[in-house]
Formats: structure tokens, sequence, C-alpha cells
């Protein structure tokens, strides 16, 4: 059968809506209590608009009630598979920790990292607190 969440993750990326760029991606989160939430990019015209994948994965699951993810799945034809870009990994750490697990695959490989290889010394709640 295979790993669910990458192929949550692939089945995703074949509905993104990327008309102008072409670059699909497709992401698939699972939460601490084991529910997965899927996501894909979606362009807009206006560009700076445009959604990536893991935000809207990650707004599914907020909207549903999960406050933390332990494990991403991002999928997309890129070789090697591409890492989410600064923004996604910013609010990934918003709901996981420095072990959360990050993957990237594609056509041809497959790439892991935490979420503390990817943001190091990551800006959080912590450093918010003025006192």
């Amino acid at each position: 059968m295979g790993d669910v969440l990458i192929q949550r993750a692939l089945d995703a990326k074949a509905r993104a809506y990327v008309p102008y760029s072409r670059f699909a991606v497709g992401a698939a989160i699972q939460t601490e209590d084991g529910r997965v939430f899927d996501g894909v990019n979606v362009e807009n015209a206006a560009s700076p608009v445009t959604v990536c994948a893991e935000r809207v994965a990650v707004g599914a699951a907020v909207t549903a009630g999960a406050r933390r993810i332990v494990r991403v799945v991002v999928a997309t034809d890129a070789d090697p598979p591409s890492a989410p870009c600064g923004a996604c990994r910013q609010v990934l750490s918003e709901f996981g920790d420095d072990a959360m697990t990050i993957e990237a695959v594609g056509p041809h490989g497959h790439r892991q990292w935490t979420l503390a290889d990817l943001l190091p010394d990551r800006f959080g709640a912590k450093d918010l607190e003025t006192s």
C-alpha cells in the first residue's frame, strides 16, 4: 500500500491550480492525533496573493481544530524534490517543534529534514515575550 502521507501529497499535487508557473505542489500534513490534511498551491494572476500548498493544508488542519503538526510531505516534479519555501517553514513552525519531520518527494527522489534543519533558531511565540 505504501506511505499514506506521501500518496496523499502526490494525489493533491494533481489538483493544484497553477496556470501561470505550471509548478504544481501538493502537501499532506499529519497532526499529533493522526489526522491527515491535504493542500495544493493556488496561483493568482496577481502573484503576491498566490497561496502555497503547505499553508493551505495548515489552514485545513486549523479549521478542523488541530494545533500540533508532526509530519509534512510536499510533492513536486522538481529534481531534486523541493523543500518548503521560507514563509511555509515559518507557518509550519507555529504548529510544531524542532523535531517535526518535513519530507519532499518527486519523480526522482525523496528528501527529509527536521524543522530545526530547515529553520534553525526560528522566530516563535517565545520571541514575543517582553519580560
